[in-house]
């Protein structure tokens, strides 16, 4: 692929970014096993060599003079994978504490413009025995299942799969640019027809918007939630049992994330009790939705995602009614479809034209504490056991970016047994937020208990 213009939602992304306010999307893995881990320089050989084997990590982001206002990808002519890979060594004692403490400050950083966006840090310990990769990926670059595709080439098996020859020429190796005459009348119709979409998205998001302005919810989930951002970051993480979540799902009906976002509410309650600020209403989340199928990439290769808002049922006391208020409420959004209510922004952002995504986006960008308080996603992950250069994947805790004006960012993904949870938070506002991603796991135990009690 030589050049591809950015989709309009990518665009968007691209230029909601600001130095307080970077929006790349993160994952830390961690590696061990019987024999420990590599020594710290050949692991970092590895990590660069599969890094560099990945074609989409070869493009960075360049202005084009049409359309107005857009930008391309293209590749690096002058790429070097050392500029993105880089070491970290750290104490061994108290090594899973030391990498989640440096995850949260790398996290910070935005990504160089001029490069591809993207950067991976491999942490070990100075003692051997255990280390980690930091994955850092630009959201214009992918949404969260493009991210694990691009993210698991680093990986034994992807690795190890990936065809020696030349690569087949498919979707992602075409470059986009302009349609042919044959096409343009049959495109031109489809605009035409997508106009009416388009209008109907934009209400849905207005008036969802509007009665949230009416209605005396900010601070919803407390001071903490609401304060002003200072663009530092704090990683926290929590380790929750899959069997667990399938146990509560089975006795209470609905999906195994209704029953997660049941978690995270109990948690902001259990959290906010114990800070001594009862929340004053509901916090409200937004819940993004992929449009990509599982086995099968949407159209293009852009961020291809829609949302769901979910009024947390914080206030609530008794577990049980949390988890059946989470449940009906996500099956009226299911319902009604991802293009109703302000969820829908970036539906609506993937139809707008390049120069209103550059104009508008740092506008829009300030909007997003008027829609919800609290971004919680869930991030698919293979359902295979990894390894990288022999040694087992033990977990891996996704991590999402933070929109100006939102304090708490909640990723979840399932491996080995597992629901790892991995919490961003504003580090001024959150300070806190290691006792936040415990209350998950505490908060899950009652629901557990709750449901023993009520069929036992």
């Amino acid at each position: 692929m030589r050049t591809e213009l950015l989709a309009p939602l990518d665009l968007a992304f691209w230029h909601l970014e600001s130095t307080e306010h970077p929006m790349h999307l993160g994952a830390l893995a961690f590696f061990g096993g019987d024999e420990g881990c590599p020594e710290g320089e050949d692991l970092l050989d590895l990590l660069a060599a599969r890094a560099a084997a990945i074609p989409r990590l070869r493009l960075r982001v360049r202005s084009v003079r049409l359309p107005v206002g857009g930008s391309e990808w293209a590749v690096a002519e002058d790429f070097d994978v050392r500029r993105h890979v880089r070491r970290v060594l750290l104490p061994a004692e108290g090594f899973a504490a030391e990498a989640t403490l440096l995850a949260g400050e790398l996290m910070e950083r935005p990504l160089a413009r001029g490069l591809p966006p993207w950067e991976m840090f491999v942490l070990t310990a100075d003692r051997g025995g255990e280390c980690a990769v930091l994955v850092k990926l630009h959201h214009a670059l992918a949404d969260g299942m493009r991210a694990v595709a691009i993210g698991a080439g680093i990986f034994d098996q992807i690795a190890g799969a990936r065809p020696a020859g030349p690569r087949r020429k498919d979707a992602e190796d075409r470059p986009s640019g302009f349609p042919g005459p044959g096409r343009a009348v049959g495109i031109a119709r489809d605009r035409i027809g997508e106009v009416g979409q388009v209008l109907g998205i934009g209400a849905s998001v207005v008036r969802a918007g509007r009665l949230r302005t009416l209605l005396p919810l900010p601070g919803g989930g407390g001071d903490a939630l609401s304060a002003d951002s200072s663009g530092t970051r704090r990683l926290a993480t929590a380790a929750l049992s899959l069997d667990d979540v399938q146990r509560v799902r089975r006795a209470s009906g609905g999906t195994a994330n209704d029953v997660l976002l049941a978690v995270v509410a109990g948690a902001l309650r259990r959290w906010t009790r114990e800070r001594g600020e009862p929340a004053a209403g509901d916090p409200r989340a937004l819940v993004p939705v992929s449009r990509r199928r599982p086995g099968g990439a949407a159209p293009g290769t852009g961020n291809k995602l829609s949302a769901y808002l979910l009024d947390l049922p914080v206030t609530e006391r008794d577990p049980l009614a949390r988890l059946a208020a989470v449940r009906d409420s996500m099956a009226r959004n299911k319902a009604a479809g991802p293009s109703r209510g302000a969820g829908a922004v970036a539906l609506l952002a993937d139809q707008l034209p390049a120069f209103a995504s550059k104009f508008g986006a740092p506008l829009a960008g300030g909007a997003a504490r008027v829609l919800f308080d609290v971004l919680v996603t869930s991030v698919p992950l293979p359902r295979a056991a990894l390894s990288l250069g022999g040694r087992p994947l033990r977990a891996v805790y996704p991590m999402a970016p933070l929109a100006r004006g939102q304090a708490l960012a909640v990723a979840l993904s399932t491996y080995d047994g597992q629901v790892n949870v991995g919490l961003v938070a504003d580090g001024e506002a959150v300070p806190d937020v290691e006792r936040l991603a415990e209350a998950m796991g505490e908060e899950l135990k009652g629901l557990v208990q709750t449901v023993r009690a009520g069929t036992g």
